[in-house]
């Protein structure tokens, strides 16, 4: 086993230990800071796939941008409500329990059951060129501009419906 190997099997077991920490807490800002941590070792797996820039724009984006509107939005909101809170983590961990279950049976059959690649297999021409800029930009706005477009605007409506929920409260 390869220490690239090592460092993946780390961060996946980190991504996922965090992910079910933040669904099973009983505090959002708790979760939102689970969150974050999920979002660095998602980061750390992109640059083993050496794809640098969704690396850092997984950081600079999510990390940074978005988990400051979630937290702000969740202080706005004070989310605190105990009964409420109580029935979601409920539901939360059945469906948890049910994912996990369905993700580890995934990983078993693709370890044990489907056997490794080809020996001759190999990364074609192009994949070398995957993560940069240029190759993302090209996707994103040329290919891909129609479904980002899309989702900035449903962004842009969650924003404005959680400033309309946090002015109904006062």
């Amino acid at each position: 086993m390869t220490v690239e190997s090592l460092v993946f099997f780390f961060l996946a077991a980190f991504a996922v230990t965090t992910a079910v920490l933040m669904v099973v807490q009983r505090s959002p800002l708790v979760s939102a800071i689970y969150l974050i941590a999920n979002f660095f070792a998602l980061a750390a797996l992109y640059l083993l796939l050496r794809a640098q820039l969704l690396a850092v724009l997984q950081i600079v984006v999510y990390t940074g941008a978005i988990m400051v509107l979630v937290v702000f939005v969740i202080m706005l909101l004070n989310l605190e409500e105990e009964g409420r809170v109580r029935t979601r983590i409920a539901i939360r961990t059945w469906i948890t329990v049910v994912l996990a279950a369905g993700f580890l049976s995934e990983i078993v059959y693709v370890f044990f059951v489907a056997g490794t690649p080809a020996e001759g297999t190999t990364i074609s021409a192009g994949a070398e060129s995957l993560g940069t800029v240029e190759s993302m930009g090209e996707a994103l706005f040329g290919k891909f501009l129609l479904p980002f477009e899309i989702t900035s605007l449903l962004l842009l409506t969650a924003i404005l419906g959680a400033v309309v929920l946090a002015k109904r409260k006062g």
